[in-house]
């Protein structure tokens, strides 16, 4: 019973690893040989940092989500092109 129970949690884990895209430094996992930082999740520091820098808003919907264009493509960009957008058809008029 309990390795089904285990099993369960795991697929729950990985959907939601999936549908938000996580990575393992977001997980706080160590994927080098680096001591992690003060709070104990390395690498974690370097991404808030990256995160402060506003970079400009390049694609929006008519729901109002937006995408800097960085990173890995958002589900609502993903879903747009799916249902017949282009990218141009979201990119931001300047």
């Amino acid at each position: 019973m309990r390795k089904r129970e285990v099993a369960g949690v795991v697929q729950r884990i990985r959907a939601a690893i999936d549908y938000y895209g996580l990575t393992a430094a977001d997980l706080g996992f160590r994927s080098s040989g680096r001591k992690p930082n003060s709070t104990g999740r390395a690498g974690v520091a370097n991404v808030r940092k990256a995160a402060r820098k506003n970079a400009p808003v390049r694609f929006r919907d008519e729901a109002g989500n937006t995408w800097s264009g960085r990173g890995r493509r958002p589900h609502w960009f993903v879903a747009a092109l799916e249902a017949g957008k282009t990218e141009s058809d979201l990119a931001v008029k300047q």
